[in-house]
């Protein structure tokens, strides 16, 4: 999501100064306006996708949906929050598939698109949804572009059709034709035919594009672009969509720092859907695009349903109930900690996943200085212990500590630490099974100001008058249990009340997010 980083900040600035409006005038929300208007035309959208978002916005802003409302900042979130859906346009699509196999999946776009990076990627994720998918290469002019469908074709463990070197040699209608062939014979279900690209929009590249498209008669023609173009990516999909026309769009590096205007400008100039997000260089990095999902990205409000279905993915269901059953008896021991981390790896990008929670536009930068390699060091310090120290971590004298940070190139003090948060995490997790709600040392409130969270704490104390016994552990116990006593709420993003925990939502919190949305 870092393609919509400076977009997603200055949307959420824009919101943050609604906050304290308890009625908004027609001022106030021209200035809105104004500002959302900045933010997209900075971010790259297309100047007629701007001009209609926000005359849509400011209409039903002034209207009577905002003057009724009981939080005017919350309402305005939610009118964008809508308009946004809708240049991204509006409800998933899925991938077609024929009545009578084989489906032809036909790519399109300029060179350096990453069409035969998406080509894997997808042949990965339809094996995995139990398709058997044969990928053609029919991009016969770029030099080694047939070597490299072969190549990423064996990584995504997906059969290949390339009868010819490619290189200028080969007729690339003759090859897409005979692939499809070759699929019905062979009984593969799905063809992904890979074509060849240019550096500009030119007439030979349509005309091959075309002819293709009428030999193979494809059930899909999906349109693959980078989203880090910016305003040209406008110009080049009406060029696409004139001279070959496509089915759907197919965003790929929506991991770059870029600008991003081409994701909120294409669906909406071509009619066409979004289908696909390319998210990362690893063939797994590939997500169903949601426009409602995407949205709540950008408003900085998490997008949990994609977490959910990531974890999903990379857990078991019967070994995490196992999990489950250890943490409440208290037999949460190493081992375990070792294999659910591995399970996390397999989710994909610690930072990806964190961008996901929402308010977590709010810690950018501790997540930007997140080190991933830090799971690895866990692991190896892990790996090097015994299957009695993982076990029973109480065993771990000195000598044992100093073995194992030697085994595994870390330091004794590394190991001590790694102990340390594990006892730390197995008592979060005991309390969470429980039905408790822990407390996360070091974190304070996830929305507010370093040292927020102990300000208001002594706030609390103070005001509760604090314990006055005379006998002092007596008095400290007591001052104990005030300090651990919730803290008034703090307020998190777009006028929402924060929760007891630290600053983070309520469940009152949680369900006004899910009504303002639309989905509660």
């Amino acid at each position: 999501m870092a393609t919509f980083g400076t977009l997603s900040d200055r949307l959420t600035e824009t919101f943050r100064n609604l906050r304290t409006k308890g009625k908004l005038t027609p001022a106030d929300v021209d200035g809105t306006v104004r500002e959302i208007r900045r933010a997209l035309l900075d971010a790259d959208v297309a100047l007629p996708v701007v001009k209609e978002f926000t005359a849509k916005v400011r209409e039903r802003a002034l209207g009577d949906e905002v003057n009724r409302a009981l939080n005017p900042a919350q309402q305005v979130v939610q009118i964008v929050n809508e308009e946004l859906v809708a240049i991204l346009g509006g409800q998933q699509r899925r991938l077609q598939f024929a009545k009578n196999p084989p489906t032809v999946i036909m790519l399109a776009g300029l060179q350096g698109s990453g069409k035969t990076t998406f080509a894997g990627k997808l042949a990965k994720q339809l094996e995995k949804d139990g398709h058997t998918p044969l990928l053609v290469a029919c991009d016969l002019q770029r030099p080694n572009a047939v070597n490299q469908l072969q190549v990423v074709a064996e990584r995504a463990g997906a059969a290949i059709y390339a009868p010819e070197p490619g290189n200028g040699v080969g007729d690339p209608v003759k090859v897409a034709r005979d692939g499809v062939e070759t699929a019905r014979r062979q009984q593969h279900d799905v063809v992904i035919i890979d074509t060849a690209g240019r550096l500009g929009v030119d007439q030979e590249l349509m005309t091959q594009a075309a002819d293709i498209r009428r030999a193979t008669d494809p059930d899909e023609v999906l349109f693959v672009i980078d989203a880090m173009i910016g305003q040209d990516a406008v110009t080049t999909a009406k060029a696409f969509q004139d001279g070959v026309d496509f089915t759907g769009v197919v965003l790929s590096k929506l991991d770059g720092d870029a600008r991003g205007g081409a994701a909120l400008s294409v669906a909406s100039v071509t009619g066409r859907p979004i289908i696909f997000a390319s998210t990362g260089e690893g063939l797994e990095d590939l997500e169903a695009f949601h426009p409602d999902r995407m949205a709540s990205r950008i408003l900085d409000l998490g997008d949990i349903l994609t977490l959910i279905e990531q974890a999903q993915q990379a857990f078991d269901e019967e070994e995490a109930r196992k999990v489950a059953d250890k943490i409440a008896t208290e037999q949460f021991t190493l081992e375990d900690f070792l294999e659910q981390m591995q399970q996390f790896k397999k989710m994909g990008s610690m930072k990806k996943m964190l961008g996901m929670l929402p308010g977590m536009g709010q810690m950018k930068q501790q997540i930007d200085d997140f080190d991933e390699r830090e799971i690895d060091r866990t692991e190896a310090i892990i790996r090097s212990m015994t299957p009695a120290e993982r076990r029973n971590p109480k065993v771990l004298n000195g000598s044992r500590r100093l073995r194992i940070a030697r085994g595994s190139g870390m330091t004794v003090t590394d190991v001590n630490q790694l102990v340390q948060r594990f006892e730390q995490a197995a008592k979060m997790m005991k309390t969470v099974a429980r039905g408790g709600v822990p407390s996360v040392p070091g974190m304070g409130s996830m929305g507010g100001k370093p040292g927020a969270s102990a300000k208001r704490g002594n706030k609390n104390a103070k005001k509760k008058g604090g314990s006055r016994s005379g006998n002092p552990a007596k008095r400290a116990a007591e001052n104990a249990g005030i300090a651990s006593q919730p803290a008034e709420p703090t307020g998190t993003g777009f006028g929402l009340g924060g929760g007891a925990a630290g600053g983070m939502p309520s469940e009152a919190d949680l369900a006004e997010l899910q009504k303002m949305l639309g989905k509660g």
